[in-house]
């Protein structure tokens, strides 16, 4: 099939479908979808620690708990409810990681409250538009920057949980605030809209 002959980043080759096809349509496409920014907040937040193939293979089961990513519905979880997902196996059961998702369902919409939109808010550390890289190598790509490092900040000031800036910026990745294919991958001047 011609779509494995295609060059990709090195961090997805090799692996599972649905890591592939996460790869080539969502990964670093710019998200202005409140319910999509909540989501990758609760998925990036639980992959702390582990890797994002495990997080990809249980995104189903992140839909299913936490209402389809709808913070309304999560930032209303009490204890009852967070019990039952420790119990759930679709989802990764560590008890800070399901209490912090319920803290930041309540923590998104007082974002949402002051500045309109979460989306809103999150753009505002990129100035509004994605910041184009051109690395030729997984091994260029950096783990934190000043924007990520700004934006975990104010996300812990707010309250928010797992938000450090390793994570904030695997999430301005996931979200298209930054594109971070290599430029040899067939991805980065379909998502930049630049040719390498």
């Amino acid at each position: 099939m011609t779509l494995n002959m295609k060059k990709r980043c090195a961090w997805c080759e090799n692996s599972f479908e649905d890591y592939v096809r996460y790869h080539d349509e969502e990964w670093g496409v710019p998200v202005h979808d409140e319910q999509k920014h909540f989501e990758f907040l609760i998925l990036e937040g639980a992959q702390a620690g582990l890797s994002w193939a495990t997080i990809i293979k249980r995104r189903a089961g992140y839909k299913k708990a936490f209402a389809d990513f709808n913070p309304k519905i999560v930032a209303k979880y009490g204890q009852e409810k967070i019990e039952e997902l420790l119990q759930d196996p679709g989802i990764i059961r560590n008890k800070l990681k399901v209490n912090g998702a319920v803290i930041n369902a309540q923590k998104f919409i007082e974002v949402q409250q002051e500045f309109g939109s979460f989306d809103e808010y999150i753009w505002s550390f990129v100035n509004g538009k994605p910041i184009v890289n051109s690395w030729k190598q997984k091994e260029q790509v950096p783990a934190t920057t000043p924007e990520s490092d700004a934006l975990s900040k104010d996300l812990k000031k707010r309250g928010f949980k797992f938000v450090g800036s390793t994570i904030m910026y695997a999430y301005m990745q996931a979200c298209g605030l930054v594109n971070d294919h290599t430029t040899d991958c067939f991805r980065f001047s379909e998502v930049s809209g630049v040719s390498p």
